[in-house]
């Protein structure tokens, strides 16, 4: 189904060649295929080249065991900007969200656990079990989030205000004056309604260590615990690391049909996500091509894009380039080295691209049964359908893991999030069987005990996670059937994420908003002109959030209007 419509084989050549397009996207991930229908919904001819047999990039649905269907790399969905979902109508394109029951459980090796979800009462109930300060706190807790969650809404949605290069006419700089102005005056209003205290408060989430952030307002060791995982999600940096406590403010912001903080399953798996917004793109007007990979990219005698030439020799032709790929693997990989200013290049090169993730996404025979949640061996319970934390009863936890990583060493006890997707998706495993995904954190990208070519390692790898759920939930290790692990290297290779950042690029402060990918280039733009950013590398940053495509394809079709004037 992840193939139907798509073009490739034979009629590669016949759909690309023989035309100058006015828009080529490079990579059909969730951001690429957005672009591309935005900019075909604009009008513009547009392709989009997909170098694996498969689209969605990251978003992607794969049944790697007969019968099983794995989400690879992504695995929740919450991000995805409500205004991509409604202005690409992607319900009506077959996305489906899948609400979970609860949406955190934290088992204990004591007996105790944490189970969290949409009922305050409840929610009341299990934190004083830990205490009871902390269960009177965790709503002002969550409002807080909220209320910065809203000036967060404005910044996604937006392009940069990035300052605009080469020769410039009055009446574009006018324009561009004008622009950043509304821009600027939207943005204070904002923070002028959160008020001082709330705006210094805001700061402070944005600048502090998670580990600052949390011990102000809970002591439950497993309250915090289990907060702190949204911040180290796809990161090396420690929760004790200034400005950690953006990258736990960046996984609260997603909602799901208006309720915030709330990460559903997808039906069909997040190549759905991918599968609807390919859907609006190919209605749209846009063609979409698998086992199309890009070698370069074209520049003309006057330093402007001419389109792409491909692994097999095939020169593509068009007027802008928008890539979906890392800044790295654009910089440094397809674009000619001597068009681009040393300093540029500099900062790309030396740019923060480290990750800690290793994902196994596993077939197992029966449900996980935690010792600390007795339930019926058959049903499904509510805490098989949240977010299941492994390894994050204490923070001290949580930094063992990481100092771990940072000696050159995988994790002694990992730190998981485990999550069940047959618990409420019947379409991806077979009656009576499960899909399990693991997020591992952390293991470096070259461990200094041994290399992840090597099988034997790999494997120890893989036992080493499931013996720590075995910890709290007997017998898991003996249910499994068949699993599927991808280290940093691996998703690298596989999926083109350098050094296997799952953002394209770190998400600390200094690679944020004007700073992202690089200071100077942060509005989508390039040094060369006609090719454009449009993925994670890109404001406003890694998930599948898509307004990296949105705005993206917005600045390209403001300078396809000005070019064709």
């Amino acid at each position: 189904m992840w193939r139907r419509s798509f073009s490739n084989g034979v009629s590669l050549t016949r759909t690309l060649k023989g035309k100058k397009w006015d828009a080529l996207v490079i990579g059909g991930g969730h951001n690429g295929l957005i672009a591309a229908a935005y900019l075909a919904r604009g009008g513009l001819s547009v392709a989009v080249l997909e170098r694996r047999h498969v689209i969605g990039g990251a978003a992607v649905t794969e049944e790697l065991i007969p019968g099983f269907k794995f989400s690879r790399c992504s695995y929740l969905q919450s991000l995805l900007r409500p205004s991509v979902i409604r202005e690409l109508e992607l319900k009506k394109h077959g996305l489906k969200l899948l609400k979970p029951i609860a949406t955190s459980f934290t088992p204990c090796l004591d007996g105790l656990y944490l189970l969290l979800g949409f009922d305050d009462q409840q929610n009341n109930s299990e934190i004083s079990k830990f205490s009871k300060r902390d269960a009177d706190t965790y709503p002002r807790y969550e409002n807080e989030l909220s209320k910065f969650c809203k000036i967060m809404d404005f910044l996604l949605d937006s392009p940069p205000p990035e300052a605009l290069h080469g020769d410039l006419s009055f009446h574009d700089l006018l324009r561009d004056k004008m622009q950043k102005s509304v821009f600027w005056a939207r943005c204070l209003r904002h923070v002028l309604s959160l008020g001082q205290k709330d705006l210094v408060d805001f700061m402070d989430i944005l600048l502090s260590p998670t580990t600052k952030i949390l011990n102000k307002w809970f002591e439950s060791d497993v309250l915090k615990a289990t907060v702190a995982a949204d911040a180290i999600t796809g990161s090396m940096a420690s929760i004790h690391a200034p400005g950690s406590g953006y990258v736990l403010l960046h996984h609260v912001m997603g909602e799901t049909d208006g309720d915030r903080n709330l990460w559903s399953h997808v039906e069909g798996g997040m190549g759905s996500v991918s599968l609807a917004i390919s859907k609006a793109a190919t209605k749209a007007g846009a063609h979409i091509l698998v086992n199309t990979e890009v070698s370069q990219i074209m520049i003309g005698d006057s330093g402007e894009v001419d389109g792409v030439l491909l692994v097999d020799g095939t020169r593509v032709h068009s007027s802008f380039v928008l890539s979906n790929a890392t800044p790295y693997k654009t910089f440094m990989g397809l674009v000619p080295r001597d068009v681009l200013p040393d300093d540029f290049l500099r900062a790309i090169k030396y740019s923060d691209y480290h990750s800690g993730v290793t994902k196994i996404n596993v077939a197992v025979d029966k449900l996980p049964q935690f010792h600390c949640f007795k339930s019926s061996q058959l049903e499904v319970g509510p805490h098989h359908t949240a977010t299941v934390h492994i390894g994050c009863e204490s923070m001290e936890e949580i930094g063992s893991a990481c100092q771990d990583a940072w000696n050159g060493l995988p994790s002694r006890r990992p730190v998981m999030e485990m999550t069940i997707p047959s618990s409420l998706d019947k379409t991806i495993s077979p009656p009576g069987k499960h899909v399990v995904s693991l997020f591992t954190q952390y293991t470096p990208y070259k461990p200094s005990d041994g290399s992840w070519e090597d099988p034997t390692y790999r494997e120890s790898y893989g036992q080493k996670c499931f013996s720590l759920i075995d910890e709290y939930a007997p017998g898991f290790s003996s249910s499994v059937i068949g699993y599927d692990l991808l280290t940093p290297p691996d998703l690298e290779r596989e999926f083109g994420l350098t050094g296997g950042n799952i953002f394209h690029g770190a998400m600390g402060l200094d690679s944020l908003f004007l700073m992202r990918p690089v200071k100077g280039w942060s509005g989508y733009r390039t040094p060369v002109r006609g090719l454009y950013l449009c993925g994670s590398g890109s404001h406003p940053g890694g998930g599948v959030m898509g307004a990296p495509g949105r705005n993206a394809a917005h600045v390209v079709l403001q300078d396809f209007k000005k070019q064709s004037r």
